[in-house]
């Protein structure tokens, strides 16, 4: 029990200063494109969609294969090699020359891109059934808070010290993270091996997801609000730039992050408990749906102060998805599937990663950064139309609602 404790310290801590390291640089990321040379503001736009969607590419790609390892070998050598990976990758981006070498140093960082999720893996392996859930919401507040704070302290480094300075401190962060891993994890993989001794096959999983219309559906949904939310984020500075055109636009865009940020940390957890109570589906029906229209309104604001306050509603409805998608992901899949059907479903949220920002960039360029919200607010309607379907599709075959 010492041991498990002292892991799940370490890890939190760890999480805390990797989800705050990396989350610093986005506030900036497309800015720091106009400073490697003179491009015009379509292609920065175009360009800052790739940038930032090729790290989730290549991370969707790899996470299966960190997984394998992790399995084969302990989850401890999988954390080393992952953040002492992204720590280099993100040292370089500030000695980039061009936009090219640095969607090449993205690439390479999705490729070790794997911390958090093989933490999680980590801390689940050695936890009691009856205390994972606890243990596991425990370690996701360290995620959480770091990525809250993260963009906006990475704006305000970015406004004092410069781009450069500020990759070589979020580095540092993570090497720190890494360090401490190395040092005071104790990793049991006795433990890993007896829970891995009777896994399903691959087959079995899959055709216990296509047998259910809702779960199938549910995975979908995560792919749009996944897109949703990340089509406007690497444009954020741009269009946070076009309101004000002034100084400290750095630490005003993390600023603007950091709402929703704020919004969903303050309403998860209560949206989880409503969703226990009325059903997850009804709650996200009504999640949705509210996005699809607080998203709207902020290609029209005029005032800073006005899109903060839209990111918080957006944060606020935002917030409550992903908790009651994995309640009940958690629900309608049996226990001894439960782990891969959650690791298909972040397979989806990446691949939502990928999408968003791209679709986001190329009408950017076309029609404005303004005209990505009302993409993002198409895509929170498609994931409400897919549930809905979904959800009636199962009604008529007789399936049995779940709360």
């Amino acid at each position: 029990m010492k041991s498990e404790k002292r892991n799940l310290t370490v890890m939190w801590i760890a999480n805390f200063l990797v989800s705050g390291s990396a989350t610093m640089i986005i506030p900036f990321l497309s800015l720091y494109i106009g400073t490697l040379d003179h491009y015009s503001p379509e292609f920065i736009q175009r360009w800052a969609g790739y940038v930032f969607s090729i790290t989730f590419l290549t991370a969707f790609l790899f996470s299966p294969i960190w997984g394998r390892f992790g399995d084969k070998y302990g989850y401890k050598p999988i954390l080393l090699i992952t953040g002492f990976g992204i720590a280099v990758s993100i040292f370089l981006m500030g000695f980039c020359r061009s936009v090219y070498s640095l969607f090449l140093l993205r690439l390479l960082m999705g490729v070790v891109t794997g911390f958090i999720p093989t933490s999680m893996a980590l801390i689940a392996s050695q936890s009691p059934k009856e205390t994972a859930g606890r243990t596991l919401g425990t370690l996701q507040t360290g995620t959480v808070t770091g990525g809250l704070l993260g963009p906006l302290i990475g704006g305000g480094l970015a406004d004092t010290f410069g781009f450069t300075y500020t990759f070589i401190i979020t580095a540092a962060g993570i090497s720190i993270a890494a360090t401490a891993v190395a040092l005071f994890i104790r990793e049991d993989r006795n433990k890993q091996k007896k829970a891995g001794s009777s896994a399903p096959s691959r087959i079995q999983v899959l055709r216990h997801i296509t047998r259910k219309p809702v779960l199938l559906s549910i995975m979908l949904i995560s792919l749009c609000i996944q897109a949703a939310n990340f089509s406007i984020q690497p444009l954020l500075a741009l269009y946070v730039n076009e309101l004000l055109g002034s100084h400290s636009i750095a630490f005003l865009s993390g600023l603007v992050f950091s709402c929703a940020g704020i919004g969903s940390l303050l309403s998860a957890r209560h949206w989880g408990k409503l969703g226990d109570t009325v059903g997850y589906e009804k709650v996200m029906k009504g999640l949705l749906l509210s996005a699809s229209l607080i998203v709207i309104p902020q290609s029209f604001v005029t005032e800073l102060w006005q899109l903060m306050a839209l990111r918080l509603l957006q944060g606020i409805a935002f917030g409550g998805l992903l908790p009651c998608i994995t309640a009940y992901i958690r629900q309608a899949a049996p226990i001894s599937i439960q782990g891969e059907i959650l690791g298909y479903n972040v397979s989806f949220r990446f691949l939502g990663n990928v999408l968003g920002p791209a679709a986001g960039g190329w009408i950017a360029a076309f029609g404005g950064i303004s005209s990505v919200f009302f993409l993002t607010s198409s895509l929170f309607l498609s994931a409400f139309g897919l549930l809905w379907w979904s959800k009636s599709k199962e009604s008529y075959s007789g399936g049995q609602p779940s709360r």
